[in-house]
């Protein structure tokens, strides 16, 4: 009896062992997760953007249209100062455009000299014309002239006829005939020296205007002022060099192409103080407004800077973004350096603030894991539950809850071992 105590005792310290290393095994193989409890808090935000240091205003740099560029030891971001070379010309390139130039020209003036040749010529047989004109304007006198006088005689004739023989019929008939043949006479005198009169005037008339060659003339002009400038760039080696210092913003030509009608470089205008752009996304853009002032770090400054945001509005180029600009101090930054604002705003206190690492977000879904204890197997265990959770603020650290959702004892999981799921066992990290 006595060995049977024992062994039964034996049995139930053995089954008391087994008991206790099954639910060591069972307990190590949990995740162990960790907890904490919504507070009240300030949600702050912070934001940081960084960007880049543009110039204030730009001067553009013109040039000749058409010339070809050969060389160009400048970049954008590059400061020059007055007399620096841009650019150089294509020297060969030139040449033919010179030539061109040239070949024009000798077709210009052949024009003119045709045109001057044929006016000489027109001229000529004008006068030949009037000559002529005068020569028959005189002659047509004359005989008219002459007719009428024979017309005026005839009159005569028959006046003198009638008074010596009576008044015969006869003889008043010829006085009659004769009085219409003189009458006659001076009407066709005087219709065709008229006439031949009127060619003499038409042809004394100015010439109709003609301005072909005044427009080669002017075409021949420009086009030698247009090689005098030519050569004037072959004398300097095709060399550009630049009128006024400043920082090259952008270049809108390069080697191989040719000059631009409009601009061939911008560069910074140095009267005017540089700014500082950023770009900023839908969320930072919640928490900056016009004329808020940002702290603004400017690459190579000693310190940093308490300024204003002077321009905000959606970027023309990135959608869903804007762009902020910050005037900087007179000689504070260079075109193309790097720079960094930051604003932080309190924000409103919530009573329901948790880690964002307790938030878990799917689709359009925020949960949060929640502690619990249930009755298992091997006793009084912990588990998690899935709660629902409306975010109304967050920051990179906190998520402030609506009210109501949690209570201030509950524990929210924070960390996790391993991953986890609604109904799982777990051990807590106390």
């Amino acid at each position: 009896m006595k060995k049977i105590m024992i062994g039964f005792a034996v049995f139930l310290i053995a089954m008391m062992m087994c008991t206790v290393i099954s639910r060591s095994i069972y307990a190590h193989r949990l995740p162990m997760v960790g907890t904490c409890q919504p507070e009240s808090k300030y949600v702050e935000h912070k934001v940081e953007a960084e960007g880049i240091v543009v110039a204030g205003g730009e001067k553009t740099v013109t040039y000749l249209p058409g010339l070809r560029i050969d060389a160009m030891p400048v970049h954008a971001g590059d400061r020059v100062e007055e007399g620096d070379i841009l650019f150089q010309i294509d020297l060969e390139d030139l040449g033919k455009m010179i030539e061109d130039k040239r070949t024009e020209i000798s077709k210009v003036s052949l024009q003119i000299d045709a045109i001057l040749e044929n006016q000489a010529i027109a001229q000529q047989k004008k006068e030949l014309e009037l000559a002529r004109a005068r020569e028959d304007y005189d002659t047509t006198a004359r005989i008219q002239d002459t007719q009428v006088g024979r017309a005026t005689e005839s009159y005569s004739q028959a006046q003198e006829d009638l008074e010596e023989n009576g008044g015969d019929e006869s003889l008043k008939d010829a006085l009659q005939s004769a009085a219409y043949e003189e009458a006659d006479a001076k009407a066709q005198r005087d219709e065709a020296v008229k006439l031949a009169g009127r060619k003499v005037e038409d042809i004394l008339l100015p010439d109709n205007a003609a301005s072909d060659l005044e427009v080669a003339q002017v075409e021949k002009a420009s086009l030698w002022a247009d090689m005098q400038e030519l050569q004037k760039i072959v004398d300097s080696q095709g060399i550009v060099k630049a009128p006024f210092g400043g920082v090259i913003t952008e270049i809108l030509a390069g080697v191989g192409d040719r000059v631009p009608d409009t601009a061939v470089l911008l560069i910074s205008d140095e009267s005017l103080p540089c700014q500082l752009k950023v770009t900023l996304d839908k969320e930072q853009k919640k928490y900056i407004s016009l004329g808020d002032e940002v702290s603004v770090k400017i690459e190579g400054a000693g310190r940093a800077l308490e300024d204003k945001i002077g321009y905000l509005a959606e970027s023309r180029t990135a959608p869903e973004k804007y762009e902020a600009l910050i005037e900087l101090p007179q000689n504070t930054g260079v075109p193309g350096a790097s720079g960094t604002i930051a604003r932080s705003e309190n924000g409103e206190k919530h009573k329901c603030c948790i880690p964002v690492t307790a938030l878990n977000t799917q689709e359009d879904r925020n949960y949060v894991y929640v502690l619990k204890e249930r009755e298992g197997i091997l006793g009084q265990e912990y588990y998690v539950d899935e709660m629902n959770v409306k975010v109304i603020d967050k920051n990179e650290n906190w998520a402030a809850l609506e009210e109501g959702t949690l209570d201030k004892d509950s524990k929210v999981v924070i960390s996790s071992t391993m991953e986890i799921k609604k109904g799982d066992v777990v051990r807590w990290e106390q």
